[in-house]
């Protein structure tokens, strides 16, 4: 995979600007998280931590995104698990060194280092997205620290060049335009039509959104991520597929049954959604899937969550979610057919 080629992929979403972080407005974040950071290494990495009983189960966001997206899904988990996240270097309110590395190894190494420093021996670990990479690869390294897997739309081969090169053409023909970039309320509008479909608008989206960018003194927003650091997180895409095989860890593959919302209002999106879906999506996930029941030979139960989006899998209907983690977290691993 081209490096020249993410860069612009990269540069998609929002232009990103260098200055100060704005003064945080009357909007409050209501999930009960305690926020925290924990250095690791050269970086220092963003926690947020809902507590709970029983063993660690630890979320990880997907590229672009930030810990803020689970607090809706993390406290219906804490019966049973200590629930904790972290913002990926480079995301969030991470450091975000402007050399780098952002490679998988570098963030499985982050993940490590995480744990050791929280004094977490073993955990569950649920992926959101390109993050299945990275529960997949430490998983693959470190079985002894690893309970079971969830991936919430995220087993896939992220590298594969391909889909990545039509995921781009997809992206380009739904940047947001200035029009969309000139305050966060039409951000926001821009983002629900684009990639989240017909799904309430939550607390945790709220918080997801305002912690993804910057509102500029005129009121338009930017991205909190450098340029040069947004064109290295999609070269980190780059890399060897997922070692299933290599692992002893029984999974909960979770697939969103339309990576765009095929719903949008906007006769244009909805049309290019569709088109996407039936000519690259589907496809992918298809082959996704059977792969993940050939390779992961430690249990895999297959689940397409009818309704949803990429975007949108973990924050619909985030009870029924719980429920489907939790059961499948304290239960024995089994297979069961796409459905």
């Amino acid at each position: 995979m081209a490096a020249p080629r993410l860069a612009s992929f990269a540069l998609l979403f929002l232009p990103a600007l260098a200055a100060e972080r704005p003064p945080a407005t009357d909007w409050v974040d209501p999930s009960p998280h305690l926020s925290a950071s924990v250095t690791v290494g050269a970086v220092r990495l963003a926690t947020l931590d809902w507590g709970g009983v029983g063993p660690a189960l630890v979320l990880v966001h997907g590229l672009g995104g930030n810990p803020h997206v689970f607090d809706d899904l993390a406290p219906l988990l804490r019966a049973h698990f200590h629930v904790l996240a972290y913002a990926r270097r480079g995301q969030g309110d991470s450091d975000a060194p402007l050399k780098g590395p952002y490679d998988v190894d570098t963030r499985v190494g982050d993940l490590g280092r995480l744990l050791d420093r929280l004094k977490i021996e073993r955990a569950h670990l649920l992926a959101w997205s390109t993050a299945g990479a990275d529960i997949t690869r430490f998983a693959a390294v470190a079985p002894g620290r690893v309970g079971k897997l969830v991936y919430l739309d995220a087993a896939y081969d992220w590298s594969d060049p391909t889909f990545v090169s039509e995921l781009e053409k997809m992206v380009v023909a739904n940047a947001a335009d200035l029009t969309d970039l000139a305050s966060l309320d039409t951000y926001r509008d821009w983002f629900k039509e684009s990639w989240l479909g017909a799904q309430p608008w939550t607390p945790a989206l709220e918080a997801f959104l305002r912690d993804r960018v910057q509102v500029a003194d005129d009121g338009h927003v930017v991205s909190r991520t450098p340029n040069l650091v947004q064109r290295q997180l999609f070269a980190g895409l780059s890399g060897p597929p997922p070692p299933y095989a290599r692992l002893r860890a029984p999974a909960l593959a979770l697939y969103a049954s339309s990576f765009f919302p095929v719903d949008s209002p906007n006769p244009g999106r909805a049309f290019l959604a569709r088109d996407f879906e039936e000519r690259v999506a589907a496809p992918w996930r298809a082959a996704s899937i059977a792969r993940a029941r050939r390779e992961l030979a430690h249990g895999v139960t297959v689940r397409t969550l009818d309704g949803t989006t990429h975007t949108s899998i973990g924050v619909r209907d985030v009870e029924k979610l719980a429920t489907t983690i939790d059961e499948f977290l304290r239960g024995a691993p089994s297979s069961s057919a796409a459905r």
